[in-house]
């Protein structure tokens, strides 16, 4: 295992935009140890003034459609005509001793995992999709520390982990396929209203026709939904993300949505809710794991427990001594 570095050896390896460091950095705030996170809170607390320079952006879609391709053809195309650095954090959701299909998708990532402006880190949920999303939310100011202009974070599949992965982007795009029966069946309406652009995949050869009447079905169905906080309006479209066409407007529409929302004032104003959540949520798990050990480990709760169920006290009660045995704790 790699000895760990000095704060200031992370820290100036990170400002320098040395993939090396920064991947050392994020492993360092994907651990436990307690000595671990204390050197990451304080190298997070040096990194903070460098960070928040990005376009956050939240990429997801059904299993099949072609996430990792499209990522790999819009990072090429944001490096090589834009000039701009793109760091990819994937979510993993399987056993985080194999790392899942994470490592496939990086090796379907072929241009951009040797591009020198581009960053690719996969992270394995073990389950805890809470857990990643605090490391994940990490691992995006420390990419912003290091000078990435774009951080995209893909999930896996649609399911629990994009309405986690929505709190932390100021962008999400979903990925969609045509011909694959009836098109709004294919994912479920709560993911469909919170993404703010939609394109159909695999839109070339004589998929184009039908990719085509996807997004027109996607488009009505989304104008049905109610009209965004942002004021922004979703966007519908096609791409082949292995022909390059269409990767061109989907850039446009992110700038869009940044120009929109800044000018409007909303963006700073997500990305400030979006701080507090996250901290709303730490406090709520850390109080959930201080019940938790309580309630294994402390005699207090079966004696409450046994008055509660001999109806000795009445909930209020036990309700009380049992926060005053946890804050006794303390």
């Amino acid at each position: 295992m790699p000895k760990r570095l000095s704060i200031s050896a992370y820290r100036d390896g990170v400002l320098s935009g040395d993939r090396v460091t920064l991947a050392r950095a994020i492993t360092l705030i994907e651990s436990r140890l307690d000595s671990d996170q204390e050197l990451a809170e304080e190298l997070l607390a040096q990194l903070m003034p460098h960070t928040g320079g990005s376009m956050r952006v939240g990429i997801s879609g059904v299993p099949g459609v072609g996430k990792s391709t499209f990522i790999d053809a819009l990072g090429t195309y944001l490096t090589e005509e834009k000039k701009q650095k793109l760091a990819v954090l994937a979510i993993d959701p399987s056993s985080g001793l194999s790392r899942g299909s994470i490592l496939g998708d990086k090796t379907r990532m072929a241009r951009l995992s040797v591009n020198p402006m581009a960053f690719i880190r996969p992270s394995a949920s073990g389950g805890t999709l809470g857990g990643v999303a605090a490391r994940t939310r990490e691992s995006v100011l420390l990419c912003e520390a290091a000078g990435y202009d774009w951080v995209i974070v893909e999930t896996v599949g649609v399911g629990q982990s994009e309405t986690v992965v929505r709190e932390m982007v100021d962008f999400f795009l979903l990925l969609m396929l045509a011909g694959a029966g009836d098109e709004l069946q294919g994912i479920k309406r709560g993911i469909m209203e919170i993404c703010d652009g939609l394109f159909i995949n695999k839109a070339d050869g004589e998929n184009e026709r039908a990719a085509k009447r996807a997004a027109a079905d996607y488009s009505s169905a989304l104008h049905l939904f109610r009209e965004q906080e942002s004021g922004w309006i979703p966007k519908v479209g096609t791409v082949s993300s292995i022909e390059g066409k269409g990767i061109d407007e989907v850039c446009e529409v992110l700038e869009q949505y940044r120009r929109q929302t800044t000018s409007n004032g909303f963006f700073d104003q997500n990305r400030t809710r979006q701080e507090t959540g996250w901290l709303e949520d730490m406090i709520e798990e850390a109080l959930l794991r201080d019940f938790s050990r309580f309630r294994q480990q402390d005699p207090a709760w079966g004696r409450i427990l046994d008055q509660l169920g001999n109806s000795v006290i009445p909930v209020r009660t036990a309700y009380r001594q049992a926060m005053e045995a946890i804050r006794a704790r303390k």
